[in-house]
């Protein structure tokens, strides 16, 4: 018998949180991407299916950049068409107009964009400069906006940099402003190498909402380098975030600073939600098993310690 069956965790609310939280489940394209070896296709398809139906709303699909950068995600073309039936939102990566055209072609109706808040990590991801970036997004943004597309925008290295260091907030707001004033509907702060704490997420938050950033068009994407990414989570709540990405089973990465390990991963976060009494409308036992079933496919267990407490995995 396993925790779910006891009526486990006890749910507790605590005041000033949100009641619901919408996960933005990332595993299928950030968890994926971060693989040594190349991942069938129709076991992709089949991962995505397996999110959808434990409950999850949003489950980021692939990304249409050149197979040469992310030889993982190559097959975008045809995945895509293997999934988009589904009831859920299916978001896509674009890095330039091309993958715009990529993703429109097959019915895309949400797209993100990759922008850095630091120079070293555009260049490393982009070769441009942090304005270069921006520039390069602003016919995108308007395209897709021109086409009724939802529009995220992801920023990086919000809180650090392996090669820079310390990231001045004003510097993080700048771009988050540039972004939103270009159209993007919502942000996605990410903690790239994560190195964020508490005190950090609500000092950023907090200067977001002084420049006018409406916290409904905020969410967070913390790695757990460091340990730290539920905890941060639970800061950006007390401030009134209700969107957080996570990977299903802490799959993940980032291919461009070597010093980035898993994303949250998705069942910690709900284990988490539940025990504060925070609605997120997924299954955490479906959860748990689609995981475990992916885990099997990749030939290694979930570095998910709920999976691990719930499935009895070993390490």
């Amino acid at each position: 018998m396993n925790a779910p069956d006891l009526g486990l965790p006890m749910a507790v609310p605590a005041k000033g949180l949100p009641a619901r939280v919408r996960i933005h489940e990332v595993g299928a394209r950030d968890g994926l991407q971060n693989e040594k070896a190349t991942v069938p296709t129709a076991v992709k398809a089949e991962f995505v299916r397996r999110l959808a139906g434990t409950g999850l709303t949003t489950i980021e699909a692939t990304s249409f950049v050149h197979p040469k950068w992310v030889p993982q995600l190559a097959d975008a073309e045809d995945l895509y068409p293997e999934i988009s039936g589904l009831p859920v939102s299916l978001p896509v990566l674009v890095p330039n107009e091309r993958g715009l055209d990529r993703a429109l072609a097959l019915g895309a109706r949400s797209v993100a964009v990759f922008a850095s808040a630091t120079e070293s990590f555009a260049r490393a991801n982009l070769n441009r400069t942090v304005d270069e970036a921006l520039a390069m997004f602003e016919p995108v943004v308007a395209r897709a906006k021109g086409e009724d597309v939802h529009v995220r925008g992801y920023l990086s290295m919000c809180f650090g940099d392996p090669w820079e260091g310390p990231v001045p907030v004003p510097q993080v707001v700048r771009v988050c402003r540039a972004l939103l004033d270009m159209g993007c509907d919502e942000l996605s702060l990410g903690d790239t190498v994560g190195v964020a704490t508490p005190g950090h997420v609500t000092a950023l938050l907090t200067a977001l909402t002084g420049a006018d950033v409406p916290v409904s068009a905020l969410g967070v994407h913390f790695h757990d380098t460091y340990g730290q990414a539920l905890a941060n989570t639970l800061a950006a709540l007390q401030q009134g975030v209700t969107t957080v990405d996570a990977s299903a089973g802490g799959l993940g990465g980032c291919p461009y600073a070597k010093s980035a390990t898993g994303n949250l991963a998705t069942e910690d976060l709900v284990w988490m939600l539940r025990g504060l009494g925070i609605d997120t409308g997924v299954d955490l036992g479906r959860l748990v098993a689609t995981s475990v079933w992916m885990a099997a496919h990749l030939g290694r267990p979930s570095p998910s310690r709920t999976v691990r407490a719930l499935s009895h995995q070993e390490s």
